[in-house]
């Protein structure tokens, strides 16, 4: 017998082995392990428990009569068979979710979940919550921000931990959506002491050739961001060593500030100091480094009504930053 979803605009299709409807949760519990790779991960998502999981998936593989996940030591693969199913109950049941959630609004005792917001934490500060303090104060946002490396992150948010990331690199998989959210630019930059030392035109014309003598400020001893501008603009591999590594980029530039050296920083963090002179810009190249920073979620209609409320007024502030 064949099967259908409809929900006006959409269906799905598949043909059982047994008699009747397949049961909706058979598919929406398919559909989590589909797209985190992991039983686990799709019982945390679903709030069930992980053998409730394993039976609900070993009960679906029962009634279309083939497997839809091969075991692996860490996770499972999905079948061509998996594939094709995602392929037809992804959007129809993306769909009845948005539609169940909009028929079932919160009430005033029983306040929207806070929204679990994370990303590099300089970027959080310097940007984004600039950006969302007037949601928190006028639209009665309740937001949880964590901060920490990218791929602890995007990890977090496909074990449902965060609901959305600002990730550094773009996500890969089908767990995760992402859209690019800015550009950050990077910037060679020391205070006014090290650039009167250096001097701008000999930089312009030896490059870093003329950084020989000036200490390296990084917050990780291979210089990660330095390595790339070296490479991107002065066509070099660099292999110095940093002469003070710290935590993060905000104590890079706090000790770059105060004269300790030279360092790249990303423009949206040294904007402010920049202009007003406590840091100068070494070197303006035409093509300067920069790097997408990507707005993650999981894909499918969110149980907080809040996150497509900061999506998108991420998305728009982002336009000026």
């Amino acid at each position: 017998m064949t099967y259908r979803i409809s929900n006006g605009s959409a269906s799905i299709e598949t043909t059982p082995r047994a008699d009747g409807p397949l049961d909706l949760q058979l598919l929406r519990t398919f559909l989590a392990v589909h797209r985190s790779g992991s039983f686990t991960a799709a019982a945390q998502l679903l709030r069930l428990s992980q053998p409730t999981v394993t039976t609900q998936i070993r009960a679906l593989e029962r009634r279309l009569g083939h497997a839809l996940f091969e075991r692996l030591p860490r996770g499972v693969a999905p079948t061509t068979d998996a594939n094709d199913l995602a392929a037809r109950v992804s959007g129809p049941l993306d769909d009845l979710e948005t539609v169940a959630f909009q028929s079932h609004p919160g009430t005033e005792s029983e306040p929207t979940a806070p929204l679990r917001l994370a990303g590099p934490a300089e970027l959080i500060g310097e940007r984004v919550l600039p950006a969302l303090a007037p949601l928190v104060a006028g639209e009665k946002l309740r937001l949880r921000v964590h901060t920490g490396l990218t791929d602890d992150l995007l990890e977090g948010l496909r074990a449902g931990r965060h609901d959305l990331v600002l990730s550094t690199v773009r996500p890969r998989g089908r767990a995760v959506l992402a859209e690019p959210l800015m550009d950050e630019e990077f910037v060679l930059v020391a205070a006014p002491s090290w650039a009167e030392r250096v001097g701008l035109a000999r930089v312009q014309r030896q490059g870093c050739a003329a950084l020989c003598g000036v200490p390296l400020v990084t917050y990780a001893d291979d210089l990660p961001i330095a390595r790339r501008y070296w490479r991107h603009v002065f066509g070099v591999r660099l292999t110095h060593t940093p002469e003070l590594t710290v935590p993060d980029l905000r104590s890079v530039m706090s000790a770059v500030v105060n004269g300790a050296g030279a360092s790249v920083l990303p423009r949206y963090l040294c904007q402010r100091a920049l202009l007003d002179g406590s840091l100068v810009a070494l070197l303006e190249p035409e093509d300067p480094p920069f790097n997408t920073v990507y707005l993650a979620r999981r894909p499918g209609a969110s149980d907080n009504p809040h996150l497509e409320l900061v999506r998108s007024h991420l998305t728009r502030a982002a336009r000026t930053w």
